[in-house]
């Protein structure tokens, strides 16, 4: 079965991010919220007959064998003892290293099309079981709500946001999330919180100090955006970002920023824009 369709593979923000510890098998614990983005890399599948998976236009500087798409593909036919193969090709909008999740977004989308496509019909709680040994944001994908998120990002609550629009910046620079979650300054011993918290503003992104420490660029970045919202970092970084009342405001704000700074306007969405 060819696919000429494109399956999109959407961003997410996290609105804030806590650790409230750390298990034994030195996964951190965390509480976060997650909302995605009406910005998407845009993903195509042709199905082949043999059972052979490649990507068309692999990420440059990343090995064939570590794509996460061809990870995703590779997992699901290894599950399903499915004989089919596929050629993938991927306009790739959202950055590496920028805390959108935009390779968790691209695993999820490639498990989610392929369990159509090759006829193998798993629910989407069996391909998130899969999608966790790819990556611990790749459930959020999969199941496309917005969700309050704790344990390792796996125990997922879905949850209505506010759909505003919003300013993300990108600074040019990719952020080593394992470097951020290895640092010694990093705090680990959050109290939990509650929707109320967040609401009330009781709730703040606590890689963001380290990040901006080690990469001056991110600071520089919410320095800037501050001017005009309250402005935080997605994620371990680096992109970071602002709510505006509506897509001409935010874009007027895009239009100012600073020169060697890229970005985006985007609406926030509870529903993944893959369905």
């Amino acid at each position: 079965m060819n696919d000429s369709k494109v399956w999109l593979a959407p961003a997410k923000i996290n609105h804030f991010l806590h650790i409230t510890g750390r298990r034994s098998d030195d996964y951190h614990e965390l509480q976060t919220l997650f909302q995605f983005l009406d910005y998407a890399d845009e993903l195509r599948f042709v199905v082949t007959e043999n059972n052979e998976i490649i990507h068309s236009n692999p990420l440059h500087g990343v090995a064939v064998e570590d794509d996460l798409v061809v990870r995703a593909a590779k997992l699901l036919q290894t599950h399903s003892q499915c004989q089919q193969g596929v050629k993938i090709s991927i306009v790739k909008r959202l950055p590496m290293g920028g805390g959108l999740g935009g390779g968790s977004s691209d695993a999820a989308t490639t498990l989610v099309a392929l369990n159509r496509l090759w006829d193998i019909n798993l629910d989407n709680s069996e391909l998130a079981q899969l999608g966790a040994q790819l990556g611990a944001d790749v459930p959020i994908f999969i199941y496309g709500v917005s969700s309050w998120a704790e344990g390792v990002g796996d125990k997922l609550t879905p949850i209505e946001l506010k759909e505003p629009w919003f300013v993300v910046l990108i600074p040019s620079i990719a952020v080593s999330t394992a470097k951020i979650f290895s640092s010694p300054d990093l705090k680990r011993d959050c109290p939990r919180v509650t929707m109320d918290d967040f609401r009330q503003n009781q709730t703040a992104n606590v890689c963001q100090p380290i990040v901006e420490q080690l990469y001056p660029e991110v600071a520089q970045a919410i320095q800037w955006l501050t001017q005009f919202s309250s402005s935080k970092m997605t994620g371990t970084g680096a992109c970071v970002f602002a709510a505006f009342t509506s897509q001409q405001q935010a874009e007027d704000i895009l239009q100012k920023k600073p020169k060697n700074i890229s970005g985006f306007v985007a609406q926030g969405i509870n529903k993944s824009s893959l369905y």
